[in-house]
């Protein structure tokens, strides 16, 4: 897994690999940490095309409630520890179906805001309904454990513009 973050921390350039976030996060929702990946690649070179932008000026708010997405922008902004990270129901889309309304995400830095969500093709409605299931047997978790994957090298595979439009 090669993506790399690149953000600033008093100016001082930090690289973030995918490896590096899964160190932090863990083995659990590496779906998770690949989509907090490509919503920074997407976002960041717009947010600050000039230079990496400061870790801890990065705001983000999600309608994603996965660990994997907050254990990345934790670790690549810190936003989680400084409070500058919220899930916000409000923002699901709930008119494009189950299986894409939680993939909705705000970055704000220094004054520019961009939107960006989720296109179709790479969550699947298998992964969601198992995800969301209270209580899942032995075989169900083995087998949501391999959506899990499947899904973050769906999404490492892509360029982060054909996986999240910014639609501001």
């Amino acid at each position: 897994m090669s993506e790399t973050v690149v953000v600033a921390e008093n100016g001082t350039v930090i690289d973030f690999t995918v490896d590096d976030v899964m160190k932090y996060h863990g083995p659990g929702f590496p779906g998770g940490v690949a989509h907090a990946v490509k919503v920074l690649e997407r976002a960041l070179p717009v947010l600050s095309p000039d230079a990496p932008a400061e870790r801890r000026e990065i705001t983000v708010a999600t309608a994603h409630r996965g660990p994997g997405v907050r254990d990345t922008f934790e670790a690549v902004t810190r936003a989680v520890t400084d409070g500058r990270f919220t899930v916000d129901a409000g923002l699901e889309r709930r008119d494009r179906g189950q299986t894409l309304e939680r993939y909705v995400f705000v970055l704000t830095y220094r004054g520019r805001t961009v939107r960006l969500e989720i296109r179709d093709g790479f969550v699947t409605g298998e992964f969601i309904t198992l995800g969301r299931k209270a209580e899942r047997t032995d075989t169900e978790e083995a087998r949501l454990t391999v959506l899990k994957r499947e899904m973050a090298d769906r999404l490492l595979a892509a360029p982060a513009d054909e996986v999240y439009d910014i639609v501001n």
